[in-house]
């Protein structure tokens, strides 16, 4: 059987996967400061949404020391594989191109960015 795909996270979840893979294995409380410098966010608040991830397989937990410490499931590159996938698929009928079609019309590329996708445009033609 292959192994199951992780539900796709809420906005809370992603805010939390991002203070996770910026830095690494963390307590509840390391998160919840982190995510208190952006917006004010309750220990339980975040004790709750990380428990959840946990059940949900988002989250991976060492119980093994007290306090508990948190880390990501799945790499920061895997996990955006998985939700662009699911973009392309409910938003964009399965095109790729139209998504990038969509993406280089609403935010601007720097000249850097656009060199890159050159680049992988010539590397995947090969």
């Amino acid at each position: 059987m292959p192994p199951k795909t992780p539900p796709r996270p809420t906005v809370g979840e992603l805010a939390i996967l991002n203070v996770l893979w910026e830095r690494g294995p963390s307590t509840v409380r390391d998160v919840q400061e982190a995510l208190s410098a952006e917006r004010p966010t309750g220990y339980t608040t975040a004790l709750k949404l990380m428990q959840i991830m946990h059940e949900k397989g988002l989250l991976l937990r060492d119980d093994a020391r007290r306090p508990h410490t948190y880390r990501v499931a799945l790499e920061e590159e895997k996990m955006q594989r998985q939700l662009v996938g699911d973009l392309i698929q409910r938003a964009f009928g399965g095109s790729a191109s139209k998504l990038i079609m969509q993406a280089l019309s609403t935010k601007s590329a720097t000249p850097e960015e656009l060199e890159e996708i050159n680049q992988l445009l010539k590397e995947m033609k090969e």
